[in-house]
């Protein structure tokens, strides 16, 4: 595996979390679904959903799984839904949740996924937004970090499967 030099620690990410989760608990109120975008997502919505508890809030936690890198540095510009989205979303409000927004067409595909399923309203939220490499118009609702076009990996975001495990973000040397 390639060095990593940290970008942001687990303090800083922990502190950012917990930020997320207020400005989400002040926008969104009553019964919501949090859908975790899998793979690169599970840590943030971890985390994220613990944070929402001690803000007062109870949503109920799904996830959908799509494939757009495959074992590459960069997207292949198709986003494939591995599996199906969660059969009760119609008539509720959701909060998609990836690890990174960087061409746009992830997030974009799975709200219009949701939002074709009758969800009532489709909040996203990225933990990393990359707009210098947006390919497509989109913008999330809730963002934990913007960075620079690196490639960045850890807190469950992976590069080949690698590197999820580590508890902090870096950037591939």
């Amino acid at each position: 595996m390639a060095p990593v030099t940290r970008l942001f620690d687990e303090t800083e990410i922990a502190r950012r979390v917990d930020k997320l989760a207020r400005e989400i608990a002040a926008a969104l109120s009553g019964d919501f679904i949090v859908v975790g975008l899998l793979k690169g997502s599970f840590v943030f919505v971890a985390d994220l959903i613990r944070a929402l508890d001690r803000n007062g809030l109870t949503p109920r936690v799904e996830f959908i799984r799509l494939s757009s890198y495959g074992h590459a540095r960069e997207s292949s510009g198709e986003v494939r839904l591995i599996g199906d989205v969660p059969a009760d979303i119609a008539g509720r409000q959701a909060l998609l949740v990836d690890d990174i927004a960087d061409t746009g067409r992830s997030l974009a595909f799975a709200r219009t996924l949701l939002e074709g399923r009758g969800a009532a309203r489709v909040w996203t939220c990225a933990l990393i937004d990359k707009p210098s490499r947006r390919e497509i118009e989109f913008s999330a609702d809730f963002i934990g970090f913007t960075i620079d076009d690196v490639f960045v990996v850890g807190y469950g975001i992976d590069y080949a499967e690698d590197y999820r495990h580590l508890p902090y973000i870096g950037v591939i040397d």
